[in-house]
């Protein structure tokens, strides 16, 4: 199936779907649920200027790199924001990067899937990549306040802990010994720094990242994913 009907389709679709749902309803405010994919595919970024709000993804590069996911995310999201401009809907969009934390439902999502990954696959070498993670109750934190806040206006990062592959690895190892880790580790390219300073001047607050990878894996093993 080609990806413009698989993944850009659906997210289009479905976000104009849920704006026009909200303003035959009136309702005061919609926040939407966008991505750090929608922010982080930007060429033209400086490598060393912090990603902030004013930053999205470029669709055409998307395109040219064949990223479809980040093309639906900066799509759905511009989308979301222009069509508030024009129809008097107040929506304000949050963009998380990496979130972990305890599942509610029973199938494994992408990102709880590369912790998982990271705990069971015993990868002979692994890139040493940077991690930008969030706690899924952090978000959902963020998700009330924005809507909440008369203040909140525009896009809002969403994120954490910044930190590498092997550092990541490093903490669980040392609460979880036994588990069947990246043998070895290869440094890649850099990614650049996020700023969630938007969002903290609103009062967001955010779990420490320890707690984070504990109550994912404590999740994991009461679910039996984490068996060989």
């Amino acid at each position: 199936m080609l990806p413009q009907v698989e993944v850009v389709a659906p997210a289009l679709d479905g976000t104009l779907n849920v704006l026009k749902a909200c303003t035959k309803a009136k309702v005061r405010r919609m926040v939407f649920v966008s991505s750090a994919s929608a922010i982080v595919m930007n060429p033209s970024w400086h490598k060393d200027q912090v990603m902030d709000e004013n930053c999205w993804s470029d669709k055409e590069y998307c395109k040219e790199t064949n990223n479809w996911y980040c093309y639906s995310k900066t799509a759905a999201e511009s989308e979301a924001l222009d069509y508030a401009k024009k129809n008097g809907l107040d929506v304000v969009t949050v963009c998380p990067t990496l979130v972990l934390g305890p599942m509610l439902q029973h199938t494994i999502n992408s990102s709880s899937f590369a912790l998982i990954k990271l705990l069971k696959e015993g990868y002979e070498e692994m890139d040493n990549k940077v991690r930008m993670i969030v706690d899924v109750r952090d978000v959902a934190e963020a998700l009330k306040l924005l809507y909440e806040k008369p203040e909140s206006e525009g896009r809002y990062i969403c994120t954490s802990h910044r930190i590498k592959t092997q550092d990541l690895v490093q903490i669980l190892k040392e609460i979880y010994p036994n588990y069947n880790y990246p043998k070895s580790f290869r440094e890649g390219r850099e990614l650049p720094q996020f700023s969630a300073e938007k969002l903290q001047r609103l009062g967001w607050k955010y779990r420490p990242l320890e707690k984070t990878l504990v109550d994912s894996v404590e999740n994991f093993k009461q679910a039996g994913l984490l068996l060989s």
